[in-house]
């Protein structure tokens, strides 16, 4: 064991050398590495040390635009909230290290307060002693159970009563719900907040939204992780980009003839023949369960449109839809949107996100999304925890100057409408 443990150290000390010869190939300052901010040459700063990301950069799990949008830029605060494991990650960002910054170098770039960034990482470590990162299993196996129960209720009326109008209707109520509380268990596994190990995260998240709701994981991923790091920032947040039908906040109208493709288009290399397999279960599973009562072509009919006789699946869409869009962009859309302002993590996520009134109800119709900025700040953090760390991050932001936006519901869905 003694002869172990001196092999342990012995790498331990030469990985350590390794990394000290790597950081003495450069020291730079950071009017350096901005000028690395294109995407044939990516450099970021994470906690004083620089990478070069280009090439990893189509390797990353959370897409190539995520590490594109912080090119040039000081990534610290973003990696640490957006990752779950930070020992794992550390080993992908061992080969990518190029330097570090100048010692003279400030340890935050110069627009942003020291204070403020300190003070908010100051906080995070305190609410990672009170383990207010640590999920709790029977919340989530609750919610779970929850989706289960609504799916098959819905199957056993169809088969104990039939298929009319009355019994479609209704159960399309309860497929309804069960897709919305499927969208929330979904985000939860998506941002590794249940489980310790990502890859149970993954692998249940893929039961949930690709399994129970017919879409693909990947797509999702790529176009949420852009929306988190870079919230109501124009043109990198593809969330507040309506397409044809809107253009929102003040700068939209004005830039939109110089952009060419949105960041936030689904492009072929977000699926997989993973993705298809798990998509092709949601539409196997229903044709299973409905098939015998609707038929082959009227089960194809449910899932896309409304025929004379059955209202199912379509309603599912057609009602789940516009839930979950207002429940997401009620925190976002009647808030700051600007070009790039490269704010500190703190001011960028309370400048752009709100949040709505807490009560059991607004807590499970939302998700717990009614808590969007801690959830923006901590994106890792299970949502059972938002209300216990919301009043030490408005103590924070009053202690700053930043305005903690708390609004009621109907207030908040008036707000995307106004």
């Amino acid at each position: 064991m003694k002869e172990d443990a001196a092999k342990t150290s012995a790498r331990r000390q030469k990985e350590g050398d390794q990394d000290s010869s790597r950081a003495e190939k450069i020291r730079t300052v950071r009017e350096e590495i901005q000028k690395h901010n294109q995407k044939a040459d990516q450099w970021l700063v994470i906690n004083r040390k620089v990478y070069d990301v280009t090439g990893w950069a189509n390797k990353h799990p959370g897409g190539s635009r995520v590490l594109n949008h912080y090119a040039g830029e000081d990534a610290t605060d973003v990696f640490r909230a957006m990752h779950l494991d930070l020992d794992i990650v550390k080993l992908y960002l061992k080969p990518l290290l190029i330097g570090e910054l100048a010692p003279e170098e400030p340890s935050q770039e110069r627009n942003k307060s020291s204070q403020l960034v300190e003070d908010f990482r100051e906080l995070r470590r305190t609410l990672e002693a009170m383990n207010m990162f640590k999920a709790n299993p029977t919340f989530f196996f609750l919610h779970f159970i929850q989706v289960l129960i609504l799916e098959t209720l819905a199957w056993l009326i169809v088969w104990h009563f039939g298929s009319g109008w009355p019994v479609t209707i209704f159960i399309s109520c309860l497929l309804t719900i069960s897709q919305g509380q499927s969208s929330y268990l979904q985000h939860d596994l998506g941002h590794l907040s249940i489980f310790t190990k990502s890859k149970w995260n993954h692998l249940m998240q893929k039961l949930m939204m690709s399994h129970c709701k017919g879409l693909s994981t990947s797509w999702w991923n790529h176009r949420h992780f852009q929306h988190h790091v870079k919230t109501n920032i124009h043109p990198k947040d593809p969330d507040i980009d309506m397409g044809a039908l809107f253009l929102l906040g003040e700068l939209q109208p004005t830039s939109e003839g110089e952009m060419k493709l949105c960041p936030g288009h689904l492009t072929v290399n977000h699926f997989s023949l993973q993705d298809i397999a798990w998509v092709s279960s949601f539409y196997i599973r229903h044709f299973i369960t409905f098939g015998p009562f609707y038929g082959i072509f009227g089960t194809i009919l449910l899932i896309y449109l409304v025929n004379h006789h059955f209202l199912l699946l379509f309603s599912e869409r057609f009602l789940e839809s516009p839930w979950v869009t207002y429940v997401t962009q009620m925190s976002h859309v009647p808030m700051r949107m600007s070009k790039e302002e490269n704010r500190d993590w703190l001011s960028a996520q309370v400048l752009t996100t709100c949040n709505v009134e807490q009560s059991i109800f607004n807590d499970w119709f939302t998700g717990h999304l009614n808590f969007q900025i801690e959830h923006h700040l901590f994106p890792t953090m299970p949502r059972h925890n938002y209300h216990k760390v919301a009043p030490l991050v408005r103590s924070l932001c009053a202690k700053h100057g930043l305005q903690y936006v708390n609004k009621p519901m109907l207030e908040a869905f008036g707000d995307i409408v106004r």
